[in-house]
């Protein structure tokens, strides 16, 4: 039997930075995002094999390990050990013999919540395999236990809970790992208006996200005054953002973005560059009205929103920075699994 399942990616579009701890904790944080389709794919075969096999296929990764209770994670496959691990510790309590196979349609790194898709993938891979009894708040919660806790990877909580719901959501985050997913009925038209308006532009760069999570969060746990003051700001954004979207008032995106842009680059080092300012700058004079980077700044992906037919400008101005535009839709649907 082939076990499968996918998970979608998400843009976050506000907010992003008021679910990492102690700002959610102490404050409470608020985000807006939406599912699109790219996803975090997962695979396991069981064959009667005498190994564990696995396989990021993504990535070129190819490990075979003997028939244990424990997998020793080891660099890029650290989130299938850690998920493996978590599984028979809490729920068989004997090892598996499998081939866990896993791909992601964009690279690690991006911005749009592939570790915590690819996460949530292959839990639903094994969930599927074993019928484990798992509602989507059980695991979104136990995809951010394997990543936070096991795998003690900094970051905050939106990822887990977007791959597994699916959809466009506003997310509340409270102290005690308290979380509550308000999908957002949205009319179709101002999806399809969206898609086309919202440009995903990869820079050609990924980052590692760990340094300037940590930097965030010693900023609000010193009470830092300007950092904490920018971050409430991203908190109020993603409230203007449900506003505009669920009445329809599209052409307040842009401003909506620029706002939170000028607030997220001062809730941590590291956020913007030479580059990634060159590009924003640009992208404003060729037609966006406003944008963002994608996850915790750095590099990856970005988004801008250009009304109108103004896309088409800024796809042809971008060109000389050397990355390029994903075409996309938003989906409504969240993890997905399936056995053949």
């Amino acid at each position: 039997m082939i076990y499968r399942s996918k998970a979608p990616l998400r843009i976050g579009l506000a907010g992003g930075g008021t679910d990492i701890s102690p700002f959610c904790d102490l404050y409470g944080g608020a985000v807006l995002n939406a599912t699109i389709n790219l996803y975090a794919r997962a695979s396991i075969v069981c064959d009667n094999s005498s190994h564990i096999v696995l396989h990021a296929i993504d990535r070129g990764i190819y490990r075979e390990y003997p028939i244990s209770e424990e997998i020793a994670p080891e660099k890029g496959l650290e989130l299938h050990a850690g998920v493996y691990n978590r599984i028979v510790k809490q729920f068989t309590h004997q090892p598996i013999a499998m081939r866990l196979e896993t791909y992601v349609d964009v690279p690690p790194g991006s911005g749009l919540g592939t570790s915590s898709a690819l996460v949530v993938a292959i839990l639903g891979a094994f969930t599927e395999m074993l019928s484990l009894p798992l509602g989507e708040y059980d695991m979104a919660q136990l995809a951010y236990e394997i990543e936070r806790q096991d795998l003690g990877m900094r970051g905050g909580r939106q990822d887990q809970y977007a791959a597994t719901f699916g959809g466009f959501n506003f997310m509340e985050f409270y102290k005690d790992n308290k979380v509550i997913v308000n999908p957002l009925r949205i009319r179709q038209r101002y999806l399809d208006e969206l898609s086309h308006d919202l440009v995903l532009f990869y820079t050609q760069t990924s980052r590692e996200s760990n340094h300037i999570i940590e930097n965030q969060a010693e900023a609000i746990a010193t009470h830092h005054k300007l950092r904490t003051e920018a971050t409430m700001k991203l908190k109020e954004q993603a409230f203007m953002m449900k506003e505009a979207i669920l009445k329809g008032e599209l052409r307040k995106l842009g401003e909506i973005l620029n706002f939170g842009w000028e607030h997220k680059k001062l809730i941590a080092d590291g956020i913007t560059n030479e580059q990634i300012d060159r590009i924003y700058t640009t992208a404003l004079r060729n037609g966006a009205i406003g944008g963002k980077i994608s996850g915790a700044g750095g590099g990856g992906f970005m988004t801008f929103y250009c009304p109108e037919n103004r896309r088409y400008q800024l796809i042809e101005a971008l060109k000389p920075f050397g990355g390029f535009v994903v075409n996309y839709e938003f989906t409504q649907q969240g993890l997905s699994t399936w056995s053949f």
